[in-house]
């Protein structure tokens, strides 16, 4: 019985295979036993983390935007646009639906 018939030729590569290999960050993890373990991350996954990282140490509330308004409402200078407010709001509910669809 013959099975050569059954193995890939080495110029065959399937099409998951054929994405180009970016360098990856390799890390070796030694065990408490004597074996070792090489986790290895891409470098998109580090940049994710960047990412994560800057956003996390940015601010939610904008404090000197805040204490503009603060300022502008104590001195009597701030200005309620009624429209823009409720053209926000309907936008923002259109986007809302939009994303439920």
């Amino acid at each position: 019985m013959k099975i050569e018939g059954s193995l890939k030729s080495p110029g065959a590569t399937p099409a998951s295979e054929t994405r180009e290999k970016r360098p990856a960050a390799s890390t070796t993890i030694a065990s408490s036993s004597s074996t070792e373990e090489k986790v290895e991350l891409s470098s998109l996954s580090s940049s994710l983390n960047k990412a994560e990282a800057a956003i996390a140490s940015t601010p939610e509330v904008d404090r000197r935007r805040v204490d503009e308004i603060r300022q502008a409402i104590s001195e009597g200078r701030f200005k309620i646009d009624a429209n823009r407010i409720a053209d926000g709001l309907i936008e923002s509910v259109r986007q809302m639906l939009d994303t439920q669809k």
